[in-house]
């Protein structure tokens, strides 16, 4: 494995752990739900450059794909877009 490689996957596991602690601490639904599918995006790139092509992919079309579209999908049909969760 080369160098670089050690290095991409650390920065993605960073950014996998902040989008994730973005989306738990946000206030906003909306940018809750952008925040949960950027992290599972990492997430499914780490499993890509760690030879996990399968967990990826399943990463990758059900994480962020999947859930994010229907969590989306949930709250705007329930008319809960336009206000914030209280703090």
């Amino acid at each position: 494995m080369p160098e670089y490689t050690i290095l991409v996957i650390a920065a993605l596991c960073c950014a996998t752990v902040a989008a994730a602690l973005l989306a738990v601490v946000h206030t906003n639904l909306i940018r809750s739900i952008a925040a949960f599918a950027v992290s599972s995006i990492c997430l499914a790139g780490t499993f890509f450059l760690l030879s996990s092509p399968y967990a990826g992919a399943l990463e990758l079309t059900v994480g962020a794909g999947l859930v994010a579209v229907l969590f989306l999908v949930a709250l705007i049909l329930s008319g809960g877009e336009e206000t914030e969760v209280p703090s």
